[in-house]
């Protein structure tokens, strides 16, 4: 194991634990030599283990059956790892995107049945009109080339100037697409009207058509895929599969990041009721609560900037099972966030100072990966037993 010591004596200058999760766990717990440089957490003494350092902006990443690692950048590219190492190779036909802002290429997720149909899905922005708009495809790899690009789903109408596209990709039980889509920064009321896609998280199927049962399927004017709105930008969103639970985080203005259970058909109240303010110091709104709009599980002001987020489901860390990690962006940090079932108990300050965590996952083998921007990293945190 290789431990980049600068780091390990940023993390230890304070107290931190949170760590991520998002794949199956592993049953098999191995016995770790003891780290020098470990972190001592309120429930669990991990280390934190550098394996790249040269990330611009990374976004996304999910793992093939075969080990490989995929993640992706948000000018466009997509690396490839193997065995915790970049191999130096990236992935060719990756669609054109529109890099504006926050806006380019996004998330990545494998099918869950990705074994038998080889199916990738990509959430990324591309030119349309003046501006851009998210898009939700799939496509299939051949070597380390996409092939047979499908465009599943486009979020209309197109926006000027890149600000708040989310967005993640989860599926459930069913293998229902869920993903989110922000609700543009210049117009929030967006959120709250159903004749456009912003603001919103959506439901599909795999192929891309429209579920039946989604709960706007037969208002007039309403765009389909539509499964909850109110959402300001939400770019963490995961699936329980053992409780049937969908979960999402999202910005919230200054002040005001949110934890929500989503469910169908439900308003989680953006821009009518916010525990945050404007950017400016201006009152977006005096009320925080409103009949017919879902109140937050939690909610953290000062903003920590949350981004993406896992459920920790491996035995590895047996004391963080069931917990909910969220990145940090602005935060600097990974939240571990307890809970008893949906209701919430308390968390913890992870990573504290190791830079803008984009995201947080947990591999097939049940380990615990962060990728971060600005320090450009990508650490995997290993327990201590």
């Amino acid at each position: 194991m290789k431990l980049h010591k600068n780091l390990a004596f940023i993390l230890s200058a304070s107290l931190f634990s949170g760590i991520i999760a998002c794949s199956e766990p592993s049953d098999k717990v191995e016995t770790i030599e003891p780290d020098p440089f470990a972190v001592t957490s309120e429930k669990l003494t991990f280390s934190v283990d550098t394996l790249f350092t040269d990330f611009e902006n990374p976004w996304g990443m999910t793992w093939l059956p075969d080990g490989r690692m995929l993640v992706t950048e948000r000018k466009g590219e997509i690396l490839i790892f193997k065995d915790d190492k970049f191999t130096g190779e990236k992935l060719t036909g990756v669609p054109a995107v529109h890099e504006v802002n926050q806006a380019g290429l996004l998330d990545i997720a494998v099918h869950p049945d990705y074994a038998n149909n080889g199916w990738i899905y990509l959430a990324y922005a591309k030119d349309m009109g003046e501006g851009g708009v998210l898009v939700i495809s799939r496509a299939k790899l051949e070597g380390n080339a996409l092939v047979n690009l499908e465009e599943l789903a486009v979020n209309m109408p197109e926006w000027k100037g890149g600000r708040h596209f989310g967005t993640r990709i989860v599926f459930d039980n069913e293998n229902y697409l869920y993903y989110s889509n922000g609700d543009k920064g210049n117009r929030p009321q967006n959120a709250q009207e159903l004749d456009n896609s912003h603001g919103k998280i959506h439901r599909i199927h795999d192929d891309g058509r429209i579920p039946s049962d989604n709960p706007f399927v037969d208002v007039a004017g309403a765009i389909p895929t539509i499964w909850t709105y109110g959402n300001r930008n939400p770019q963490g969103i995961i699936f329980d599969k053992e409780n049937n639970r969908l979960w999402a985080v999202e910005h919230g203005p200054k002040g005001g990041d949110e934890l929500n259970l989503i469910e169908k058909g439900k308003n989680y109240g953006w821009p009518e009721i916010t525990y945050g303010i404007d950017y400016d110091g201006s009152i977006i709104t005096e009320e925080t609560e409103k009949e017919g709009m879902v109140q937050p599980v939690t909610y953290w002001v000062p903003s920590i900037a949350t981004c993406g987020m896992t459920l920790v489901t491996s035995d590895k860390y047996p004391n963080w099972k069931g917990n909910i990690l969220v990145a940090g962006l602005a935060g600097q940090q990974v939240a571990r966030v307890e809970l008893d079932g949906t209701n919430y108990l308390g968390q913890e300050k992870l990573l504290d100072g190791i830079g803008r965590v984009r995201q947080i996952s947990q591999s097939p083998d049940g380990y615990l990966y962060a990728i971060v921007e600005a320090t450009g990293l990508m650490v995997k945190l290993i327990p201590q037993n």
